[in-house]
């Protein structure tokens, strides 16, 4: 299949569609935000704290039509930070409900291309497993985001200059 962009984060425009969902719901005290580098790429950073039971930040792009019939997998080209990170996925334009999760760990000092494939996106609700969920369904996704979590305390900083499906 030929690989499909999303998104890609090489003009300041490119990110006012997204908007941060950190711990702060729930009581906690990290924060994020998606902002554009000059350089050409967006960059998903900001600080994870623990306290309060809090532990995760996340950015999350606004509803629209991004469904990308029989796509087998999701491509981010992203700089790590050395932290592991997790692609958020969503079907629907609710601000709660089943979100299709799957873990990266973009390396750290080097661009990259990661293929994560969408067999290994999970679907979940509030961090809990949902075993009763219809599978992922790539020609209906509506929402991509992003997400520090796994009680990684401290400042974060994840480059990305696309998202895609192929």
């Amino acid at each position: 299949m030929v690989p499909v962009e999303l998104f890609r984060f090489d003009a300041a425009a490119s990110i006012a569609a997204w908007a941060a969902i950190d711990d702060a719901v729930m009581g906690g005290l990290s924060t994020s935000r998606l902002r554009y580098d000059p350089a050409g790429h967006a960059v998903f950073e900001g600080e994870v704290s623990l306290e309060h039971g809090g532990g995760f930040a996340s950015v999350r792009s606004a509803p629209r039509s991004l469904g990308v019939p029989l796509a087998r997998y999701c491509l981010i080209e992203a700089l790590g930070d050395g932290k592991r990170y997790k692609l958020n996925l969503r079907t629907d334009d609710a601000f709660d409900g089943v979100n299709y999760q799957a873990v990266f760990d973009p390396p750290a000092g080097a661009w990259t291309l990661l293929r994560v494939p969408l067999e290994s996106f999970v679907p979940s609700f509030r961090g809990r497993r949902v075993v009763d969920a219809a599978p992922l369904d790539p020609a209906n996704l509506r929402q991509v985001g992003l997400m520090i979590s796994d009680r990684q305390g401290g400042r974060f900083a994840l480059a990305v200059r696309s998202i895609g499906m192929a």
